[in-house]
């Protein structure tokens, strides 16, 4: 969208933020939630508080006193005791009544999305700071982690959840803790125990995920999927190339499997470059900026491997890349055996969603320029993102429908593979 659309949108944020307004609690808050907003949306350059502030607060460069209006705005964000959770809530509520209908259009329904994201930071003062992996540059580097959920439809995605990843290192720092507000009490969680509690926390909520779709980080870990499958929840989990599963039911004798069975363990690698050519099928996956995008797929029921014992019946979905460097993605999918392939590949597609969320994030709404440190200050900061994303979803489709064009990404392609099933 461009500049100008957005401002033309500028009662429909009015509106959104009419919604949300009174969870920021005293008027003042609310006032600079909509100044704090406006400036994720409309601010030229550097999305930090004072430029923010200097522009959409009511005053400018030249004049002094705005330093006032810069001090307000920073304790708005950091110490301004208003909670994001009911925000969220209040996002997911939206999306459930403005999105999810379009999801009718989709063979696959309404699909979560659990990644996380780095913010690279210097010093060792923000909260969860530290050196460790960063995917947007694909090295170790100084930053932060934050865990997401993220829902998409065919009209669009929403960010319905999130949390700030906090390394070991800083669970034993008191010290820096307490500086940066941590809440007392936080004990240390994986990434993918993060990605469980955010998911319960969704439960209670207006949004229900017909798949979830998550990348090798949560794939390898076998109590992540054990929480999936207790919580009844369909998913297309990537996984590393040396995942072993069963090839044969290690049960099927009735009795536990012995060391005679153990050739039937094999990598998910070993058994997608063993497969004949005629097992693998051409699907499209949706539309893209240069025509149709189309991989090669494969699937083959398997049992799965958990905590090195034999666990579930589920499908190896491969996904393998056309063209001369060819690059084989291994997802395993705990769906019945009856599932249509064309359903679990459109589930796979939807992966460029979350990528697309991050760098609109990231690239115009300012995701990446908060300068606060604290606990608080992060997750504040994250919500209003992900409230200003919403925003800039629902204009987009009230422009689609007003000008008659396609009601959502993937609607051509989500047809096809209905008629293919």
């Amino acid at each position: 969208m461009t500049t100008d659309e957005l401002r033309a949108a500028a009662d429909g944020l009015i509106v959104l933020h009419e919604r949300v307004a009174h969870l920021f609690g005293r008027v003042e808050a609310r006032r600079h939630s909509l100044t704090y907003l406006r400036g994720l949306l409309l601010a030229p350059g550097r999305k930090s508080v004072e430029p923010m502030a200097l522009v959409f607060g009511g005053g400018s460069n030249s004049n002094p006193a705005d330093d006032n209006v810069v001090i307000a705005m920073q304790r708005f964000i950091t110490d301004s005791p208003w909670q994001w959770n009911p925000i969220q809530r209040e996002i997911q509520a939206i999306f459930a009544e403005q999105l999810a209908s379009s999801a009718t259009d989709w063979p696959i329904g309404t699909v979560g999305i659990i990644d996380e994201s780095a913010f690279l930071k210097k010093g060792t003062e923000s909260v969860g700071v530290a050196r460790q992996y960063c995917g947007r540059t694909g090295t170790v580097e100084n930053c932060q982690v934050g865990v997401f959920l993220v829902a998409t439809v065919p009209a669009g995605s929403a960010l319905l959840d999130h949390e700030l990843y906090l390394p070991r290192s800083w669970i034993k720092d008191c010290n820096r803790r307490k500086k940066t507000r941590v809440p007392k009490g936080l004990k240390f969680r994986t990434k993918p125990q993060i990605a469980i509690e955010l998911l319960q926390r969704n439960v209670a909520g207006p949004v229900r995920f017909d798949w979830l779709i998550a990348d090798e980080e949560y794939g390898r870990n076998g109590k992540f999927l054990d929480e999936l499958e207790a919580m009844s929840q369909r998913y297309v989990v990537e996984v590393p190339v040396n995942t072993t599963v069963w090839t044969v039911d290690p049960e099927g004798s009735g009795r536990p499997p012995g060391k005679r069975w153990r050739k039937h363990v094999r990598t998910v690698r070993c058994i997608g470059e063993t497969l004949p050519t005629e097992a693998w099928q051409n699907l499209q996956l949706r539309e893209g900026a240069t025509g149709p995008l189309v991989s090669q797929f494969a699937r083959v029921r398997v049992w799965a491997v958990r905590h090195r014992k034999p666990g579930p019946p589920v499908w190896l979905l491969m996904r393998r890349s056309l063209g001369d460097k060819q690059e084989t993605k291994y997802y395993l999918v705990n769906a019945p055996a009856e599932e249509p392939m064309e359903t679990m590949a459109l589930v796979t597609g939807c992966r460029w969603r979350v990528e697309e969320f991050f760098e609109e994030g990231k690239s115009y709404l300012g995701m990446g320029h908060y300068e606060a440190r604290s606990w608080t200050s992060w997750h504040h900061h994250m919500t209003l993102v992900g409230l200003a994303h919403l925003f800039v979803t629902l204009t987009r489709q009230r422009l689609k429908k007003n000008s008659g064009t396609d009601p959502g990404h993937g609607f051509a392609v989500a047809k096809e593979c209905t008629q293919a099933a």
